[in-house]
């Protein structure tokens, strides 16, 4: 699949920071640190696991050796430039203040760092970007709130901040533990995004929707459930949908098997995102590109209505989405 920028537009709601730390930085940090990584990463340059649960703790070992503000100003900074190369305008991603303090780095300072990365990409790439802190499930309920609660008082000064949400493993506790959290995140001014629907089924998505969302991290096992969809439908929520990801991790049964056709069908709202880049070996361009395969009919239509989906649920200001839109519709009347 190719890697040359796109000539439509890219746009992504849906990848962790930390997660898309390339090997070779991580090395870098690890030998400074002098951390012991053996066991992370291979003689091919990716991270070493073998499912879900293994994936989550290499996650964990990653962000272990961002022990500086400064290592996730550049990490951000890097991130938001490699997706310009690809053609993006702009990019969301979650942040965990939880694996930050774990590394020695205080919340507020990480936040403000990887703000200083993502305004530093604006001016020398322009590509527009905002960050979504996220409670981590499998953290526990207290963990959750303590990272809302960040998250608000973090966001009265950085306005980069633009959203909340969960992540982590979808079999720890319920979602609906969270809901004081996203409640208080929600007054507010936070958008709500939480990841569901990608290991468990429709009665997680449920909760979800519960909590107020206006999209779904993942989601895709809403195909299971025709009213479901139906109602995430009539709902106008919008699905993160990681197709690589998926695949990769076996949350689907092989790419002839991802949902992407059925829930497009139901009229739900698509967008593509690359989740985990390094980890799955996959960049947002090779996302859309297979988001787009699976879909199937015009490419260029597939392509524009993905960046378009993204940008109309992107948690930014009405005078940004709008401008976003613009460059859209000007690339696609010169294509």
């Amino acid at each position: 699949m190719t890697q040359t920028p796109s000539p439509i537009p890219l746009a992504e709601l849906h990848c962790h920071i930390e997660g898309a730390a390339p090997t070779d930085l991580v090395r870098e940090l690890a030998h400074r640190n002098g951390q012991d990584i053996t066991g992370l990463i291979n003689g091919e340059n990716g991270y070493i696991w073998s499912d879900f649960d293994s994936f989550l703790s290499a996650y964990d070992r990653v962000a272990s050796v961002f022990t500086r503000a400064e290592d996730y100003s550049n990490l951000a900074y890097a991130y938001a430039s490699g997706l310009a190369a690809q053609g993006a305008i702009y990019s969301e991603t979650f942040s965990s203040t939880d694996h930050a303090e774990q590394a020695g780095v205080e919340p507020m300072a990480y936040l403000n760092a990887l703000a200083d990365g993502i305004k530093r990409a604006e001016v020398d790439h322009g590509i527009v970007s905002r960050m979504i802190p996220t409670g981590v499930r499998h953290f526990g309920t207290q963990a959750i709130n303590r990272a809302a609660d960040i998250a608000i008082e973090a966001a009265k000064t950085n306005p980069l901040i633009a959203g909340f949400g969960i992540a982590g493993s979808e079999v720890a506790g319920s979602l609906l533990d969270a809901n004081d959290a996203f409640a208080r995140c929600a007054g507010a001014g936070l958008g709500l995004t939480a990841h569901a629907g990608e290991w468990t089924g429709p009665p997680t998505i449920r909760d979800a929707i519960s909590l107020g969302v206006t999209r779904i991290g993942h989601g895709v096992r809403a195909a299971e459930d025709e009213a479901l969809m139906a109602e995430i439908a009539a709902k106008g929520i919008t699905l993160e949908v990681c197709p690589v990801s998926n695949v990769v991790l076996n949350a689907v049964d092989g790419l002839d098997a991802h949902p992407a056709k059925q829930l497009h069908n139901a009229g739900i709202k698509l967008t593509a995102n690359s989740d985990d880049p390094p980890h799955f070996h996959t960049t947002l361009a090779k996302d859309v590109e297979t988001m787009v395969h699976l879909l199937g009919g015009d490419e260029t239509a597939m392509r524009a209505m993905l960046t378009r989906n993204a940008l109309n649920a992107a948690f930014v200001d009405e005078p940004t989405r709008q401008k976003l839109l613009g460059k859209l519709e000007t690339a696609l009347a010169s294509a």
